[in-house]
């Protein structure tokens, strides 16, 4: 694997393609098996998920449905500290199983924002599913059910994760090169 240079800042490999989908098989397995005969719905959360999404999405066997919402808690490489607004939630949540499907928490700013919004709807139960998380970033307790790989404090890209928009479409997840 090569080193990418992204908005120019160079980017090294992280994780490999193929050892990203062994991660995705290990959750969607834990997943098909923990929500057997509970049809929940998976919440992916845009624009970041969308490739875990999709790949996590195609292993899960049970009855299930999918939805999207749109929110966002970046601007180039920093977490701006709050989430802008919710777009996209129209499902009714009332006595479902909820499965939130992100890219990646950090401080968890996001999530405890989002699962504030979420409890509002009365779902069953809400489970936090994440690409990547950041251990050492975090600034919340946070019960994360379902965690692919447990992270450093580098910025990544690639897998869906962008640098301002771009790189989102690498399937390899790479990480900033630091000076």
């Amino acid at each position: 694997m090569k080193s990418v240079t992204v908005n120019g800042k160079r980017f090294v490999p992280y994780i490999s393609e193929e050892a990203l989908a062994a991660k995705v098989a290990e959750i969607a397995e834990r997943l098909n098996h923990d929500f057997t005969d509970k049809d929940p719905v998976f919440l992916g959360v845009l624009n970041g998920s969308f490739m875990f999404v999709a790949d996590l999405f195609r292993r899960i066997h049970i009855p299930c449905e999918i939805s999207f919402v749109k929110l966002a808690s970046y601007s180039g490489m920093r977490s701006t500290g709050s989430m802008k607004e919710l777009i996209g939630l129209n499902e009714n949540l009332r006595g479902r199983h909820v499965v939130v499907v992100e890219d990646i928490v950090d401080t968890g700013n996001t999530i405890v924002a989002l699962q504030a919004a979420l409890e509002s709807r009365e779902p069953a139960s809400v489970q936090i599913c994440t690409l990547l998380c950041k251990p050492t970033a975090l600034q919340h307790e946070l019960q994360l059910d379902y965690v692919a790989l447990e992270v450093p404090e580098h910025f990544f890209l690639g897998y869906g994760l962008d640098f301002d928009g771009h790189g989102r479409n690498l399937p390899t997840l790479y990480h900033l090169q630091e000076a």
